[in-house]
């Protein structure tokens, strides 16, 4: 990195003080065990009950319970088991730290909240920068190889779940790297960065 690149850290926004979790999601996150979170953001599927009719055959297959995003990925809704709780738009540094693990597409912002929140995270990525944080999750031992979206499969999912609740390593790993993350403020330190460089 050259003098004129500055790495701050994550800028997290969280939600107001006064806000409030839908009943329904609280009550479903007060029964053990806890749930995975699943999400693809605003990633679009062709086919979404497809994709949602993957995830929940790969859940009873595993024994997991699950939130899942529906987002403007237009996940189906149809036919979900009690076991599975489909939200809308809640925020991450709210939920995640009361998920197990979590299942998303490798966007940048998601990938920040799973990390900070201390847990493993299995990426599906889409495109873009997506396998970038899937790689670099994977590097930093907080979570499986990624699984390029085209690529997913019912095999490939189970597989990576079973890793993510059986690696008590990986898991220690994310927990520590959580914690790092939780101690840096990422906005607070380009605040000051653009502060010293107006002087300049």
């Amino acid at each position: 990195w050259t003098d004129s690149i500055h790495l701050t850290g994550f800028w997290f926004l969280d939600p107001p003080d006064n806000w409030k979790a839908p009943q329904e999601l609280e009550k479903f996150l007060q029964t053990e065990p806890l749930p995975l979170y699943i999400g693809f953001g605003s990633m679009s599927n062709q086919k979404p009950e497809e994709i949602t009719e993957l995830i929940v055959e790969t859940l009873k297959k595993t024994n997991q319970r699950a939130v899942i995003f529906s987002g403007w990925g237009g996940l189906s809704e149809q036919d979900l088991p009690d076991s599975v709780l489909m939200v809308d738009s809640i925020p991450h540094s709210w939920l995640f730290p009361k998920v197990k693990a979590v299942i998303h597409h490798g966007g940048a912002g998601t990938t920040a909240a799973g990390l900070r929140a201390g847990i493993p995270a299995i990426i599906v990525p889409y495109h873009g920068d997506q396998p970038f944080w899937g790689h670099l999750v994977n590097n930093l031992n907080v979570g499986p190889l990624p699984i390029p979206r085209k690529k997913l499969t019912f095999n490939r999912l189970v597989k990576a779940i079973e890793k993510v609740n059986t690696d008590q390593e990986m898991q220690e790993k994310a927990n520590v790297l959580g914690k790092k993350i939780r101690e840096e403020n990422g906005v607070k330190q380009a605040v000051a960065i653009i502060n010293e460089l107006k002087k300049e």
